[in-house]
């Protein structure tokens, strides 16, 4: 099973981003493997799975509002990957069942820092709790049929975050992606491109590495980014933002072309009336301030 995550290029878990329409669209482009925005887990467990004849898709919808928690359809079958935000591994174990028909695999957010997921003990508030980790990820592994990985960022010390890596190995997951800064870092800090590679070096799972946006402005870019780090594959975020056509090997298409496609896609996936993700993603693509103003 860890052979998904070799060589492969894949698109990042985005917040207000990594919706169908996005995903679809980086799938066409090229992109191996696409994860869902972070999902958390009590949303998904106050839903009811739903077929929607008319768009052809599974959809997860709150019972008492009607909010779509998660939308997928089969052409993304092979390629979603499901990412969960939990503190908990029975909750996490829940969400991936309901899930695990209509994903390739399940990921939990270890390293997210953002006051959303760390105040409920999620995303990198688990990055000091080892115990925690052990019995999250040993569950789902033990649980489900499907593929388990998680996403890091790196902690202070090379030895604290190799001490870590190894434990999430040795719990049993395909693979680990790793943002390579601190929970404290910001994206304009410099990616520590070699405590991935050191990860990398010591592990027998495949290594994702996140984090190199600033240095990835073209699709041969993105293998430059691979070897700096000795990683299996490469985990875009911000630089699929810009243009997500960035993974399309035959070259980066007009931000008209790009963001036209994303359009279309919302409109067919009818995303287009939850305004303000669509709004989102179009600014990430727009170069200039102005086309920023809506």
């Amino acid at each position: 099973m860890s052979s998904q995550y070799e060589n492969k290029i894949i698109i990042a878990p985005m917040v207000r981003v990594g919706t169908l329409p996005f995903r679809l669209m980086a799938i066409d482009y090229g992109a191996d493997l696409v994860y869902t925005d972070e999902i958390i887990d009590w949303k998904m467990l106050r839903s009811v799975e739903e077929k929607n004849d008319v768009l052809k898709t599974t959809d997860f919808v709150d019972k008492s509002n009607g909010t779509v928690f998660f939308r997928t359809c089969d052409n993304e079958k092979e390629k979603v990957i499901f990412q969960v935000g939990t503190s908990d591994a029975q909750r996490a174990l829940k969400v991936g069942k309901m899930v695990e028909p209509y994903v390739s695999g399940f990921d939990v957010n270890m390293g997210c820092p953002k006051e959303f997921s760390i105040k409920g003990g999620m995303g990198a508030a688990l990055l000091t709790k080892p115990d925690k980790i052990k019995s999250i990820l040993s569950t789902l592994v033990k649980g489900l049929k499907i593929p388990v990985t998680c996403k890091i960022r790196i902690l202070p010390t090379l030895e604290e975050t190799l001490k870590l890596a190894r434990l999430i190995e040795q719990c049993g997951v395909a693979a680990l992606a790793v943002h390579g800064r601190t929970k404290e870092e910001r994206p304009n800090s410099p990616n520590h491109n070699d405590v991935i590679r050191e990860i990398a070096k010591n592990l027998s799972i495949p290594v994702i590495a996140n984090g190199g946006s600033k240095e990835i402005k073209t699709y041969e870019d993105i293998a430059k980014f691979r070897g700096a780090t000795g990683a299996s594959s490469v985990m875009l975020a911000r630089a699929a933002m810009w243009n997500c056509s960035i993974v399309n090997p035959e070259g980066i298409l007009s931000l008209e072309t790009v963001v036209n496609h994303y359009i279309s896609n919302c409109s067919k996936y009818k995303e287009i009336f939850a305004f303000s993700w669509p709004k989102t993603t179009i600014q990430n693509h727009s170069p200039s301030p102005n086309d920023k103003e809506f």
